[in-house]
């Protein structure tokens, strides 16, 4: 599915949008939910992931986990009990992932996961992960490839 969004606010509607299929889905209970967010610096992918926030009741400010790797808000829904923001944008190695609980973290089916550069560590990405593509058109919009 791709879409294409002319400013953040529609970025938020499609992430909503987005969300809601994916909670509705199924298939793997058994582990983690895995949202892999790919694009260029600037692209929009926090926006994307504030979006989902907002849209599952999280309060707090939700901000580029860059430097602390991952944030972890808590939510009230009944499939997931937590939102991981991860950033794997300063990582050199899926071990740098690993020892800070990755495995843990991907095997609880109440987690929600959304990770931002996610080609830095693609080895230890669950087969099950979607897959969000944000890049920007000559006019700036935002191209959004949803898979």
């Amino acid at each position: 599915m791709k879409k294409v969004s002319k400013s953040p606010k529609e970025t938020a509607e499609i992430a909503k949008t987005f969300i809601e299929k994916i909670l509705k889905d199924k298939k793997n209970n058994d582990s983690a939910t895995v949202v892999c967010l790919s694009g260029d610096l600037g692209a929009g992918k926090t926006v994307f992931a504030q979006g989902i926030a907002k849209h599952l009741g999280v309060k707090n400010k939700v901000a580029s986990p860059t430097f602390v790797i991952y944030k972890k808000y808590s939510l009230k829904s009944k499939k997931h009990k937590f939102l991981y923001h991860m950033d794997a944008y300063r990582l050199k190695n899926e071990k740098e992932l690993l020892n800070l609980g990755w495995k843990e973290i991907i095997a609880d089916k109440k987690h929600l996961i959304f990770i931002e550069w996610p080609e830095n560590v693609n080895k230890i990405i669950p087969s099950h992960a979607r897959f969000i593509c944000i890049s920007a058109d000559k006019n700036n919009h935002r191209i959004l490839e949803l898979k």
